[in-house]
């Protein structure tokens, strides 16, 4: 990927790789309170058993035919956050429901609370450090404003489409 990049996406890459290797410098604990987050589609699959499956053949006949799966029509979004130790907090969108930044800062609002109950020692100096891509919805002023309310700063991703997004937690 980084051979299609344009040379101000490799020098904006750069200078992000530089600010976040002095900053862990400086705080060698950083990247122990990172919570990273992703989306992801997830097909629905209705796959058979091995038991379901298998069938009774003579030494001598053909191996059986086994059909080819295809992707479901029925998928959804699975949104997920992370640590070094495991998952922080998870859950799928909703039928029918868009992917928005008002959306989004919901998710925010229990992921934080999944962290004051499941890492409080993230907590302890009351600032979350979030990882996530550059979507549009992670974009957005009003997540922007959330994450700054609620003392959640955001580590710049370098995704080549979206232009990346500057350390800290203040909206720009």
């Amino acid at each position: 990927m980084p051979r299609v990049l344009t040379h101000d996406q490799k020098d904006s890459r750069a200078v992000i790789c530089q600010e976040l290797k002095e900053t862990e410098i400086n705080n060698p604990t950083l990247l122990l309170n990172v919570i990273t987050g992703d989306e992801s589609i997830v097909y629905a699959y209705d796959r058979e058993t091995k038991l379901q499956s298998s069938q009774w053949k003579s030494p001598g006949s053909p191996r059986p035919k086994k059909a080819h799966m295809q992707k479901s029509k029925l998928t959804t979004m699975l949104i997920r956050f992370f640590d070094q130790e495991a998952i922080v907090h998870r859950e799928f969108v909703p039928p029918g429901m868009r992917f928005n930044a008002d959306f989004y800062c919901d998710v925010l609002r229990r992921l934080r609370e999944n962290v004051l109950r499941k890492r409080p020692q993230k907590w302890q100096n009351q600032n979350l450090i979030i990882h996530h891509d550059n979507a549009p919805a992670h974009r957005s002023f009003k997540v922007s404003q959330f994450l700054a309310k609620n003392n959640m700063t955001v580590i710049p991703h370098t995704h080549p489409i979206w232009s990346p997004v500057t350390f800290s937690s203040s909206p720009s």
